[in-house]
């Protein structure tokens, strides 16, 4: 008897195995490796090192140029692992729930655990998430808000499908449902922070610009972000007034650019290239809706206009009272 216990337990054990490692098991998502992204960044440092000594083979000691520049890679990376670690494993978590809450049981224990697993994974990824929003409004990146607000989708899509099981219990249900609506929240301050402040960014750029096509690329680019934005809310007044603002910028530079060519052609007495100018102008600035503002600088752009055409007319008067002079000063002399 006790020579047949071990083969018993054995054959037991390999039940419970095939059992568990059944091919319809859901793979699960693999956490990312710390010592992988060391590596590769040591990998790059090491790299970057005998680069750049080799390059500065000529200069006096070419060695310690070369290892600031590794030690600079190697800082960097150090600081970013925190960050990157941390959106991976929130990654990893709402990945997990996908799939991990499928589970790869038969019996009913193994579904009250799988439902259990669901819950757990769930508060896990909205703990994660309330604390990376924290740190992202802290911050002053709003790519990190952008991110933030795909990670909010996603733990949306989870929820949801969670809450499609038939035997999830009302517990788990009603934690879920609190979840989304926190998470919706966040999802909506999120994406308006990244639209308000990408356009801002942006807008600054674009106001730094020198050529106007330059001006007016750069602007339309903060106008895409918040249109996608506006996409989503589109009842948002901060972001339809961001907007307004954005177009108004693009069409003042616009006419500022005409108004200055216009003053230059005036100026070298090119009184018709002026007038032209002045009239691309205008065309830039009543294309819209007037405004107060608007109005005055299209009263004074039209005075300079009038004024441009008087000039222009005592010019060419001038000119054919010259040309018809010439002729009547030489008979006078023949």
């Amino acid at each position: 008897m006790e020579s047949q216990d071990p083969g018993f337990y054995r054959s037991a054990r390999s039940r419970d195995a095939r059992e568990f490692s059944s091919p319809r098991r859901p793979s699960r998502a693999r956490m990312p490796s710390t010592s992988g992204y060391m590596v590769a960044a040591a990998a790059a440092a090491v790299a970057l090192f005998f680069v750049l000594w080799w390059m500065l083979q000529g200069e006096e000691n070419p060695w310690v140029p070369a290892g600031l520049a590794a030690s600079v890679v190697m800082l960097v990376a150090v600081s970013a692992r925190e960050v990157v670690m941390r959106r991976a494993w929130t990654r990893y978590i709402l990945d997990d729930d996908k799939h991990g809450k499928r589970g790869h049981a038969v019996s009913g224990r193994s579904s009250k655990l799988r439902n259990t697993q669901t819950g757990n994974l769930q508060s896990a990824a909205l703990r994660a998430l309330q604390k990376q929003s924290a740190e992202a409004d802290a911050g002053d990146a709003p790519e990190t808000h952008r991110e933030l607000y795909e990670l909010c989708g996603d733990y949306l899509e989870g929820a949801e499908e969670a809450l499609r099981s038939p035997e999830l219990p009302a517990e788990s249900r009603l934690a879920l449902r609190a979840g989304q609506e926190r998470v919706r929240t966040l999802q909506r301050h999120h994406l308006l922070t990244w639209a308000r402040g990408a356009a801002r960014s942006l807008t600054r750029e674009a106001q730094q610009r020198v050529r106007l096509y330059e001006k007016v690329e750069t602007a339309n680019r903060a106008l895409e972000c918040i249109d996608s934005a506006l996409k989503v809310y589109p009842d948002e007044e901060e972001l339809n007034r961001s907007a307004g603002a954005v177009r108004e910028f693009i069409t003042s530079s616009r006419v500022a650019h005409w108004v200055e060519l216009a003053e230059r052609a005036a100026f070298k007495g090119h009184y018709r290239r002026a007038i032209d100018c002045y009239r691309d102008a205008l065309f830039y600035l009543t294309r819209d809706s007037l405004d107060r503002d608007r109005e005055a600088t299209a009263e004074r752009i039209n005075r300079e206009i009038e004024l441009l055409k008087t000039r222009l007319s005592n010019h060419r008067a001038v000119v054919t009272a010259t040309e018809t002079a010439g002729p009547r000063a030489k008979r006078r002399r023949s």
